[in-house]
């Protein structure tokens, strides 16, 4: 069952029967493909029976401009081809649909706004390796199961109805997409009618990761104690207990949300916020005062009430590291990238939206004041030991598919690792910057892994 990649190339139905694919002979011979006879012809959800004629000297595939039309192909694509005699079947892909938040159809060079750059990574990337992308949004599922409208690329980019793929990369940003009926309804019928793969397929929330890694002892350990708060009493507690705690929105990112609260030597307690500005102080005279401030926040947000921890730091500024783990060419999770986030001057929380600074882990472990006798590298490894457990624990523990997620860490001064919070939908910009002439490490390693799952 080879596997090869081969270039498209389209002409006019005049010249082809929509119903004829020309293959290259060496291609037809190595694959075993009947010659003469009419096979089934598969392209994501498109199913159409077709003959195939060899073509001596040639290495690529031509079809009709017609047939191209029904496969959302366009020539000068690569794809690649599989024959199984079992079922008489010819398979070309493999067909990845990436569903995203938006699309601004009037913005022609920029129709994805700040992700159309990764977008049109992708693309090179599948060229390079023989897979096909489209990109579509919600709004593009419509009540047909068997193709959507999706945005492809070849020389610019249009709108095309493509065959429903073998596998969708979820990239919506927002749970209120993610959980509309329309979404909901397409990705359990495309599961089960066409067998399509759909990875990253949900949103985790910080309550839900802690109580699932709780569950396994071997990661309990990088837990921080955390609970999600319900009442005074269960404050009172964790601030008898720590000398700060961190209360954190169940479902923020980006930092939004956050407040720590210290208990002073006086006996009353400050509360820093989080804002886009800086850290905002409020001193309240007892802990009482502060849950009642507070209180009005919980009827609209749940919070997790977690342990603080004594981070290393550079310079005063705490630092914290988001490890980019990703499943590879055979289905396994592997680190990516892992970098050090440090905090801005007045912040506490180290995200890069509130003036945070990107630096290699190595080098921020080196300059932190993390304590005598643990050498970067043994730092590093930890760090990577611990997202990659982590990462199989949330596998084992939840049940949905993930291919890839941003494991947020971080190192107390005695080495110790501590986890902050699990994304299932990590920035496309935050862990090396983008290229316009290099494809990253984090790109290529998503297609492998959709290759995986579709047998390609």
């Amino acid at each position: 069952m080879l596997k090869s990649k081969v270039a498209v190339q389209v002409i006019s139905s005049g010249m082809l029967p929509d119903d004829t694919l020309m293959l290259g002979e060496s291609l037809v011979k190595q694959c075993k493909i009947p010659q003469g006879q009419h096979i089934l012809l598969k392209f994501g959800a498109f199913r159409q029976y077709v003959k195939v004629i060899p073509v001596a000297k040639y290495d690529g595939m031509r079809m009709s401009h017609g047939l191209s039309r029904l496969l959302g192909l366009t020539g000068g694509s690569a794809v690649r081809v599989q024959y199984k005699s079992g079922s008489s079947t010819l398979v070309l892909g493999p067909l990845i649909g990436v569903l995203v938040s938006r699309d601004y159809p009037n913005m022609p060079d920029k129709p994805f706004g700040s992700i159309t750059m990764f977008c049109r990574e992708l693309v090179e990337a599948c060229t390079a390796q023989g897979a096909y992308v489209y990109f579509f949004t919600p709004k593009q599922i419509g009540s047909n199961l068997n193709a959507v409208d999706g945005w492809i690329y070849s020389d610019g980019w249009r709108k095309v109805t493509v065959p429903v793929p073998d596998v969708i990369n979820n990239r919506l940003t927002t749970r209120k997409l993610e959980n509309s009926p329309s979404v909901q309804h397409f990705m359990k019928e495309v599961k089960q009618k066409h067998q399509t793969t759909v990875f990253n397929e949900k949103f985790l929330d910080k309550t839900e990761v802690f109580d699932a890694l709780k569950k396994d002892e071997s990661l309990a350990r990088y837990l921080p104690e955390s609970h999600l708060l319900r009442n005074y009493d269960m404050l009172k507690s964790m601030c008898s207990r720590y000398s700060s705690v961190f209360l954190k929105p169940a479902r923020g990112s980006l930092g939004k949300g956050i407040i720590r609260i210290n208990r002073t030597d006086d006996g009353s307690f400050l509360a820093l916020h989080a804002t886009a500005a800086g850290s905002r102080k409020q001193q309240y005279p007892s802990l009482m005062k502060l849950f009642t401030a507070i209180s009005a926040k919980m009827k609209t947000a749940r919070y997790q009430i977690q342990q603080g921890l004594q981070l290393i730091e550079i310079q005063k500024r705490p630092v914290d590291f988001r490890a980019l783990v990703q499943k590879n060419a055979t289905g396994k999770w592997t680190i990516t990238s892992i970098v050090a986030r440090t905090a801005g001057d007045h912040h506490f929380v180290s995200n890069l939206a509130r003036g945070g600074t990107l630096s290699t882990a190595g080098e921020a472990i080196a300059r932190s004041n993390l304590q005598a006798g643990i050498s970067r590298k043994d730092a590093s490894l930890r760090l990577k030991h611990a997202a990659l457990q982590i990462a199989g624990g949330i596998d084992a523990q939840i049940p949905a598919h993930f291919g890839e997620l941003g494991i947020d860490l971080a190192m107390d001064t005695s080495g110790k690792v501590w986890l902050l919070e699990v994304n299932s939908k990590p920035s496309k910009n935050d862990n090396t910057p983008l290229n316009d002439n290099k494809i990253r490490p984090s790109v290529r390693m998503m297609i492998q892994y959709s290759r995986f799952l579709s047998g390609f």
